[in-house]
């Protein structure tokens, strides 16, 4: 078998290589690639913001069999399209495809190639992870009625907290009312504020603070394509928003991404009722899988019907790139692995965030 691969950027893609890919996304059904954040869509989107996105094309025997996004930075330093904000990571390939994933680094120029979010289904890659992590997720497949006594029978108390608390909304702020694709700009705006202060108080990175990832939230939130169009679902009680969520989705899986709410109103549990609108108007846009993304959050976990695996780790190849990489992120990851594998350090590490976020804000 004749390997070749051309590393274009996302523009250059053909109309054929976009048929291609979706077809791919869209077999077999169920697997990660149906992902918003896998699609050519996304990877395009990420390069009219960030010039270091590329595509590496395969072809196996003169024919295309796959596509293979990321980003390459210094000394052949890369990563997955998006990284750091992404939340599905890995080549769009044919099952039957046989990669070597030295050759594809070579290819693309790259000594590294580093990912945080990649699922399970992505063979070429596994055996260069060094950590997995949950991913809750809600099965939808059934509908929400059937999703719905799912949860009625496993977290009675959740729901029925939730449904009271939109009720007292209604009665104390004015009336509820729910919106699953709000295409009011001053909306998107208000979360992303909202957004960016809950990181500074908690200590947090603020990814809004770099430039291409804001202009890539206002780019997906005017696309509406079946592979991955910009969600932007909010809750108001009367006239004015207490809760907003943007994610993506796509023909079958919604992401979640960003979600916030008023704090002044965080009594009224304004995120939670969200979210089960969200999941009911999903359910009924035909929507089967609601993945709420890697990390823990009491809220997840009371949600969720199952968990995904994801992974992070990195690929790299042989020669000073390589080493030069290892040592710039080796250490920090191998802390951060330490600090999460000791529940006595991880909840220091949270309490020292706190604390920063504090000094922040006076």
């Amino acid at each position: 078998m004749t390997t070749r691969i051309h590393v274009v950027h996302p523009r250059e893609m053909t109309s054929a290589d976009l048929g291609l890919w979706r077809e791919l996304q869209s077999a077999p059904p169920g697997a990660a690639t149906t992902n918003p954040f896998m699609s050519a869509p996304f990877t395009q989107a990420v390069g009219r913001v960030r010039p270091d996105t590329q595509v590496a094309i395969v072809h196996q025997d003169g024919e295309p069999v796959g596509y293979f996004p990321f980003q390459r930075g210094r000394w052949g330093h890369g990563g997955a399209v998006g990284l750091g904000v992404s939340d599905c990571q890995g080549a769009v390939v044919r099952p039957e495809a046989r990669l070597d994933p030295q050759h594809l680094m070579r290819a693309c120029s790259l000594s590294a190639w580093e990912f945080n979010h990649l699922e399970s289904g992505q063979e070429l890659f596994l055996p260069y992870t060094t950590g997995r992590f949950a991913s809750p997720v809600i099965d939808l497949t059934s509908g929400f009625g059937q999703y719905e006594a799912h949860l009625r029978a496993r977290s009675r108390g959740f729901l029925k907290a939730a449904r009271a608390q939109e009720r007292r909304m209604d009665r104390r702020l004015g009336p509820v009312r729910f919106v699953y694709e709000e295409r009011d700009p001053t909306v998107l705006d208000t979360l992303i504020a909202w957004k960016s202060a809950h990181y500074r108080r908690t200590g947090r990175r603020d990814p809004f603070t770099r430039p291409w990832i804001t202009e890539l939230v206002r780019q997906l939130s005017a696309m509406a394509h079946p592979e991955c169009s910009g969600v932007l679902s909010v809750l108001y009680a009367g006239e004015r928003p207490v809760a907003a969520h943007f994610g993506l989705r796509s023909r079958t899986v919604f992401s979640c991404w960003f979600p916030s709410y008023d704090r002044a109103l965080a009594a009224y549990s304004p995120g939670r009722v969200l979210y089960l609108r969200m999941i009911e108007a999903s359910a009924a846009s035909g929507i089967r899988l609601f993945d709420f993304g890697r990390g823990d959050a009491a809220y997840k976990n009371a949600f969720k019907t199952a968990d995904l695996s994801v992974h992070e780790g990195v690929v790299r190849t042989p020669g000073p790139g390589a080493a030069l990489h290892w040592l710039r992120r080796e250490p920090v990851r191998a802390a951060h692995r330490l600090v999460r594998s000791q529940p006595a350090l991880k909840g220091a590490a949270v309490r020292t965030l706190a604390a920063v976020g504090s000094l922040r804000r006076h």
